[in-house]
C-alpha cells in the first residue's frame, strides 16, 4: 500500500503543533484532505482482496450517447478498475435507444453470470424514465447502490452495496482522522444520490445530523455552529468564509462546470487556510470511484 501523510485533524493542529512540527512544518497543505491519495490506497486494498477470489470481478458501464463529461468519468473508472484488479467494460449505445430496449439490456446484464456488477450511466436521455431503469437492476449487481431494495437496507443499516459517494465521504472522514463522535454535523443537500443516504449513514453511525438545503432560511446560522459541514447542493460557492467557524471540517461534494472549470459548493480559496477541507476536483470524486470498485468486489464475492 502506498505511504501517505494523513491529514491533520482540527484538534491535532491546535493541541499537537509542536509534535507535528518535529516531523514536518505546518503549511496550508496540511489542511487539505487528499482524496486522490486515500482513494489510491483503497484501490490497492481492493486489489489484495480480489486476489482471494476464484474469478476476477467484472463490471460493465452502460452509456447512452457520447456525453464528453460521462466519457471522461468512465475513463477514470476504467483506470481505477485496472488498479483494483477488476475487469471493466464500457457498452455504449445510441442516445435514441428506447426505454424498452434499455430494459432489455438491463435484463441481459442481470442474467449474465460473468458480470458481477453494472452501472447505467446517468443522466439518461429525457425520453427514458430513470426510476424504471434503476428498479429493473438486480439488487445483487447494483454496485451504485441506487435500487429501492438497497436503499431500504441502507435505511435499516444492513446494506452490503451502499451508494458510492456517501460511502466515500464516510471513509474519507475515517481515513482523515476527523473526530466525529459528539460533533455537530450539518448536511447541505437532500438528493437521493448523496444527501439522503449520507444522512442515514451518519445517523446509523450514532451521530447527530442537521439536514439543510441551499434554500434553507438563514442557513449560515446552522453552518456557523457546525464542527463538520458536508455540502452537496450543486450550487457553486454556496458556502462562504463568513458562514464557517475556524477549524471546522468541510467535505465538498459539489461538482459544477463554471466557465470551463469544475467548481465545488464551497469558496475553497477563502477557506483552505482555515479549515480542514476537500478540494474539487481531487477530494470526494476519487473516493466515489474507489467505493464503486469496493462495491464490485463485494458483489462478486457475494455472488460466488
Amino acid at each position: 500500500m502506498e505511504n501517505r501523510k494523513k491529514s491533520t485533524t482540527k484538534l491535532g493542529i491546535c493541541e499537537k503543533i509542536h509534535t507535528i512540527q518535529a516531523f514536518y512544518p505546518i503549511t496550508k497543505e496540511t489542511m487539505i484532505i487528499d482524496g486522490k491519495s486515500i482513494a489510491h490506497s483503497i484501490l490497492m486494498e481492493v486489489l489484495e482482496k480480489t486476489k482471494t477470489l476464484t474469478t476476477k470481478p467484472r463490471i460493465v458501464d452502460v452509456l447512452l450517447g457520447d456525453n464528453p463529461a460521462s466519457l471522461s468519468y468512465i475513463r477514470q473508472k476504467g483506470r481505477s478498475a485496472e488498479i483494483a484488479g477488476i475487469d471493466f467494460e464500457l457498452r455504449q449505445f445510441s442516445a435514441d435507444t428506447t426505454e424498452d430496449e434499455l430494459l432489455t439490456i438491463v435484463e441481459w446484464l442481470n442474467n449474465d453470470s460473468n458480470i458481477h456488477g453494472f452501472i447505467i450511466q446517468l443522466p439518461l436521455p429525457p425520453h427514458i424514465n430513470t426510476n424504471n431503469i434503476i428498479e429493473a437492476i438486480d439488487p445483487r449487481k447494483d454496485v451504485d447502490g441506487f435500487t429501492s431494495q438497497n436503499i431500504g437496507k441502507l435505511f435499516l443499516g444492513t446494506a452490503d452495496l451502499v451508494s458510492c459517494t456517501p460511502k466515500g465521504v464516510m471513509r474519507l472522514l475515517k481515513e482523515s482522522d476527523v473526530k466525529i463522535q459528539g460533533e455537530n454535523i450539518v448536511m447541505i443537500g437532500k438528493s437521493n444520490i448523496v444527501g439522503k443516504p449520507l444522512s442515514l449513514l451518519l445517523m446509523n453511525a450514532g451521530w447527530t445530523v442537521t439536514v439543510c438545503s441551499k434554500d434553507t432560511k438563514n442557513i449560515a446560522e446552522f453552518t456557523r455552529n457546525a464542527d463538520i459541514i458536508i455540502v452537496a447542493a450543486g450550487s457553486p460557492g454556496l458556502v462562504k468564509k463568513n458562514m464557517v467557524r475556524p477549524n471546522a471540517t468541510i467535505i465538498d461534494v459539489g461538482c459544477t462546470l463554471v466557465n470551463g472549470k469544475i467548481r465545488g459548493d464551497v469558496d475553497f480559496e477563502a477557506l483552505e487556510s482555515t479549515c480542514l477541507i476537500t478540494p474539487v476536483p481531487g477530494g470526494v470524486g476519487p473516493m466515489t470511484v474507489a467505493m464503486l470498485m469496493e462495491n464490485t468486489f463485494i458483489a462478486a464475492k457475494n455472488q460466488m
